[in-house]
């Protein structure tokens, strides 16, 4: 096979399978014209998030792996985090961390953090002004001792260079660093003294690590940084606590807390508001219980636990269905694109009945499934059935181990 062939064939399975790739997604494109306007309006910004919603199957993964590419062709380092037990969306730690290890440029090359403080230009104005923001933000002093340890061994010759530059990347990327480490490389660069680095709350650290990351990849040359969170219904199946806690962080995220520069959308299911705000009780519970705990950290998680909840109830923005022509357009595409992938010449299939609550990915699976059937057995008449999948919001006690 040629590479050609072997990437077509590699964008039917990811189709097939409903795992959005980039040759699939480019195939077919998203057909959420309102959304991708919204998103273009967030790009401009730079901050600030909008939530999007469809039930399972609709699209949702889809669409972010469009977004994801329409933000690289403007320059941006795009994250795609998928919200799970290891990263639970109320630690912002476990987020950021694993947003690093997603980051992907226009380059799509790995290593985007490392490749970006290499590429820091101290003589630059991108780059005066994030040392002018890390002395008039109130953020951790350790973010500017670190830039400035790093700054003075780009060019520096000594022995253990390297590895001090590494593990000063290793922290802005998440990783511990030791006080008496970093002091330590302070000293060897001339500024003793010049800084304090009182230690700081881990939750605290994460928060200021998004602040200080995003500048720092603006001023390594980047658009900005875009945070794609998906599957974040998962958030239903938390304890309480937890579900307040992800619902403060759905607030921070669309703007509520003006912290970190990073444009942010997260994609859940449309019945969640239904089964979990209403059903559930949470748009009730979830504010009592926290304001009866009687600490100012709780009321605070309250209030911001509100508008998250709020937004969720206001501002989902909604996938909307395939309609005829969309729908025909996706068939022809993909009866290419099998065609060229498996160099046949694919007849016609019914696929299954066009009704507005069917899915794309139903539809899809029910072309693609009935061709591969056809090309085993041309004598064969294929008929495909839909069953339903069901969301469930069942608190899991699994997930508080994440």
């Amino acid at each position: 096979m040629t590479p050609e062939q072997v990437a077509r064939r590699r964008a039917v399975e990811a189709l097939r399978s409903g795992v959005p790739s980039v040759d699939a997604v480019a195939a077919l494109g998203s057909g959420q014209g309102e959304i991708e306007d919204a998103f273009g309006a967030l790009l401009d910004r730079g901050s600030g998030g909008q939530l999007v919603g469809g039930g399972f199957g609709t699209g949702k993964s889809h669409l972010l792996t469009h977004l994801a590419a329409l933000a690289r062709t403007r320059g941006f380092v795009v994250s795609t985090v998928v919200i799970s037990k290891e990263t639970p969306l109320h630690d912002p730690g476990k987020v950021y961390r694993s947003a690093v290890e997603a980051m992907v440029g226009p380059s799509r090359l790995p290593g985007v953090l490392a490749e970006a403080a290499a590429a820091l230009d101290p003589d630059s104005k991108a780059y005066s002004e994030l040392v002018r923001w890390l002395a008039t933000d109130p953020v951790s002093d350790r973010f500017a001792a670190s830039l400035r340890v790093h700054e003075k061994l780009l060019t520096s010759d000594a022995p253990d260079a390297a590895e001090t530059i590494d593990a000063l990347v290793r922290f802005w990327a998440g990783d511990p660093l030791r006080t008496p480490d970093l002091k330590r490389a302070v000293k060897s660069v001339g500024e003793a003294g010049v800084f304090t680095l009182a230690a700081v709350p881990l939750r605290e650290l994460a928060r200021q690590r998004w602040a200080f990351t995003s500048r720092l990849l603006r001023a390594a040359g980047h658009t900005g940084w875009v945070l794609l969170l998906d599957e974040v219904e998962l958030i239903g199946r938390y304890s309480l606590a937890q579900r307040a806690k992800s619902y403060a962080e759905i607030a921070r995220w669309l703007g509520a807390d003006s912290g970190p520069q990073v444009a942010t959308v997260l994609a859940m299911t449309d019945d969640f508001e239904a089964a979990v705000l209403v059903d559930k009780g949470d748009r009730v519970s979830v504010p009592g219980k926290l304001h009866d705990k009687q600490s100012e950290e709780w009321d605070e998680i309250a209030a911001l636990a509100e508008g998250g909840m709020k937004a969720i109830s206001t501002q989902l923005l909604l996938l909307t269905p395939p309609d005829s022509a969309e729908l025909d357009q996706a068939y022809a595409t993909l009866k290419t694109l099998h065609a060229a992938a498996y160099d046949w010449s694919p007849p016609d299939v019914t696929g299954i009945e066009r009704l507005g609550a069917t899915r794309m990915r139903q539809y899809v699976r029910a072309w693609i499934n009935e061709w591969d059937l056809v090309r085993l057995d041309p004598a064969y008449t294929p008929s495909t059935q839909t069953v339903e999948v069901l969301s469930s919001y069942e608190q899991n006690e699994d997930l508080e181990q994440g």
